[in-house]
């Protein structure tokens, strides 16, 4: 892990995610009845509820809305999210704006171009490996793991590890 990722994840206050390519593969889904269905990872949900233990805000800004992710977003206890945003950048400025937060304590994980702007602004940008070559080549961190698959888990430990909370929290464990 380089230096610079590490002192860019210790400051950091909150963690927003986008869903589609982050915290799910990227896939749709539909029933015969065009309800929509996400395959969410639970290593991912563990993460963010670690997240929220060490009192570091979550929440979700994404393009799209659904039952299935209104859900999710209930069951994860999320109390900041937007959905079916277009312009996701206003959305992560009425976030910072309700949570007096500076962009810079601020992480974002977005896989795709209506990320970017986000991504450009935050203090500790993160591209699924598995997100768009023009997202990973701007990114501050590129992860190991695609989205859906453990990308969101990857970064909690992350930022958890540059706190140095993380090896105490799994010597507790045990």
């Amino acid at each position: 892990m380089k230096k610079e990722i590490l002192e860019k994840a210790k400051v950091i206050e909150a963690v927003l995610f986008d869903v589609d390519g982050v915290m799910t593969d990227g896939k749709l889904y539909f029933s015969e009845k065009g309800e929509a269905l996400k395959a969410f990872n639970a290593a991912d949900g563990l993460g963010i509820k670690l997240l929220k233990d060490f009192k570091i805000l979550t929440g979700v800004i994404s393009g799209r809305d659904s039952a299935a992710l209104r859900y999710r977003l209930k069951e994860l206890n999320i109390q900041h999210f937007y959905l079916g945003v277009d312009d996701k950048l206003t959305a992560f400025e009425s976030f910072l704006k309700q949570t007096g937060l500076a962009p810079n304590v601020v992480a974002f994980i977005g896989d795709d171009l209506p990320d970017l702007p986000i991504l450009m602004r935050c203090g500790l940008s993160i591209g699924p490996s598995n997100g768009s070559r023009d997202v990973l080549s701007r990114v501050d961190y590129v992860t190991i793991c695609s989205g859906g698959e453990g990308a969101v888990r990857e970064v909690v430990e992350i930022v958890l590890a540059s706190k140095g909370v993380w090896d105490k929290h799994i010597e507790d464990l045990c």
